[in-house]
C-alpha cells in the first residue's frame, strides 16, 4: 500500500493542498507537497509518476499524464435514467425494499451512488488512505449538487479494511439488509479470454490500478463472504460474466447479463437479535 506521495498544487490552491496534506498524515500517508507554476496537461506529461494534484476541481490521482478522480457528477446522466426495473443491480440488491446495504468494496463509489438513488441507505467501506481521502471530497462537492445532494445523504463513508468492519459488526450483533462485493481483481479465475477483456480497462481504472497493486487473496474478496454472510440477509456479487464463483462457493441465486452476472447469498435463518 502506498505510504508515501507527492501532492502538487498552483499556489492559488494552496491552502486546499495543505488541509489535505494534513488529513493524509493521520491516515498514515506521508506527503510531499509542491507548488507548481501551472498545474496542466504539459506538467502530468513531464511528470508521469504516480503523484495527487489539487485544482479548482479538487483532490485528483494522476500519472502518466493522466489524471482520475470518483466522478460522481458525470454519474448523473446514468442516474437519470435508471430505475428499479431497468437496472439489474437493483433486483439483485432488492432495492425497491430500500435496504440498508454495506458495499464492502468501494472502489470509486459508483455502484454505490446508484444504489443510494434508487433508495438504499448505504454505508461505503474503504480502507485505502488515498482512495477513501478521494472519495471523500467527491462526497462533500456532491453535496453541493442539486441534483446529487439528496443522493449523497443516503452514502456514509466509513475509513476501515472491511473484513475488519464486518467483524466488528458481527460482533455487535449487527444486522443489515444487503452487503454488496465487487472484487477489483477477479481475472485471475477468468478464461483467457476474458481476462484478455478486463485487462483493456479505461483510463480512470488504470490509474486505479496503479495505486492498488494485486496483493493476492485480499483484493480477490474471498475472505469477505464467510464474514458477510454473518451480518446480511442478503449478500450480493458482482462478477465478469465468466468468472469462477466468490470463495468457490454456488449462490443461491443469479442474475445474468451480457458482461457481468450477480450472484446472490441468502440467509433466511438470520434475524435480528
Amino acid at each position: 500500500m502506498v505510504s508515501e506521495i507527492r501532492l502538487y498544487a498552483a499556489v492559488e490552491h494552496l491552502e486546499q493542498a495543505q488541509y489535505f496534506e494534513t488529513v493524509l498524515a493521520s491516515r498514515g500517508v506521508q506527503v510531499q507537497l509542491e507548488t507548481v507554476e501551472k498545474l496542466n496537461a504539459r506538467f502530468l506529461r513531464l511528470n508521469p509518476e504516480l503523484a495527487l494534484c489539487v485544482d479548482t476541481d479538487g483532490l485528483w490521482l494522476c500519472a502518466n499524464g493522466m489524471k482520475m478522480q470518483p466522478d460522481w457528477n458525470a454519474e448523473v446522466g446514468r442516474l437519470k435514467r435508471a430505475s428499479l426495473k431497468s437496472e439489474m443491480i437493483a433486483r439483485a440488491c432488492n432495492l425497491g425494499e430500500k435496504p440498508s446495504l454495506i458495499d464492502a468494496t468501494a472502489g470509486l463509489g459508483h455502484d454505490s451512488l446508484l444504489m443510494a438513488h434508487l433508495g438504499a441507505q448505504v454505508t461505503l467501506v474503504e480502507r485505502h488512505p488515498i482512495l477513501f481521502t478521494l472519495l471523500e471530497d467527491t462526497h462533500l462537492r456532491a453535496q453541493n449538487d442539486a441534483f446529487l445532494s439528496a443522493v449523497v445523504n443516503r452514502i456514509q463513508l466509513v475509513f476501515s479494511d472491511s473484513a475488519d468492519y464486518l467483524q466488528q459488526q458481527a460482533a455487535q450483533k449487527m444486522l443489515v439488509d444487503v452487503i454488496y462485493l465487487d472484487p477489483m481483481f477477479p481475472q485471475r479465475d477468468q478464461n483467457q479470454q476474458a481476462a484478455k477483456k478486463q485487462a483493456q480497462v479505461k483510463k480512470q481504472m488504470q490509474l486505479l490500478h496503479k495505486l492498488l497493486p494485486e496483493d493476492g487473496e485480499m483484493d480477490l474478496g474471498d475472505h469477505l463472504l464467510q464474514l458477510a454472510q454473518k451480518v446480511a440477509k442478503r449478500v450480493v456479487v458482482k462478477r465478469p460474466r465468466l468468472a469462477v464463483f466468490l470463495a468457490e462457493k454456488a449462490p443461491d441465486h443469479q442474475w445474468q447479463g451480457d458482461a457481468c452476472r450477480f450472484d446472490a447469498y441468502f440467509q433466511r435463518d438470520l434475524v435480528a437479535e
